[in-house]
């Protein structure tokens, strides 16, 4: 059975209590990858891959998910400012569509605007080279998208 592609908060009924995330950025050339430990508290990054054909990037998370037994994806869906779907965010539905084929750990989209550049301000703050911040933005935006979603899970918890 494919899995469920829900936004963020409908999705998380569907995964369990306990168990990592794998929060995904993904571009036309690389996929920014960042996981959460089982506790959902804190997201890290884990790779950047560079993206290839469509099977050889799923096997790459698939295997990924399960070397952290992740119980769920978290894809950032890049909006435009008003709110509407551009090619972008159809695009990242397209690819959530064809990933949930291969997989029943339900994804859950979140939204992403301004993400790449609300890293690309912080690393040129931490005064990361420009060629260095080409090699780790995707993968920091991957980590802001996951760490954003964490937090608004932990806070609809609290508010319970």
């Amino acid at each position: 059975m494919p899995a469920l592609i829900l936004p963020l908060i409908e999705a998380a009924v569907h995964w369990p209590v306990r168990g990592a995330l794998l929060g995904l950025d993904l571009g036309t050339k690389t996929i920014g990858v960042a996981a959460s430990d089982p506790d959902r508290k804190l997201a890290t990054g884990v790779e950047t891959i560079a993206r290839k054909a469509f099977t050889a990037d799923a096997a790459r998370l698939l295997a990924l998910a399960a070397e952290r037994t992740a119980c769920g994806f978290v894809l950032g869906l890049p909006l435009n400012m008003d709110g509407s779907e551009g090619p972008r965010a159809q695009s990242t539905r397209a690819f959530a569509r064809n990933l949930s084929r291969l997989t029943e750990l339900p994804i859950g989209l979140w939204d992403e605007r301004l993400s790449t550049a609300a890293v690309e301000r912080e690393l040129i703050a931490n005064d990361v080279s420009r060629a260095k911040r080409a090699k780790v933005i995707d993968e920091h935006a991957a980590i802001f998208i996951l760490q954003g979603a964490l937090d608004r899970l932990a806070a609809l918890r609290r508010a319970e």
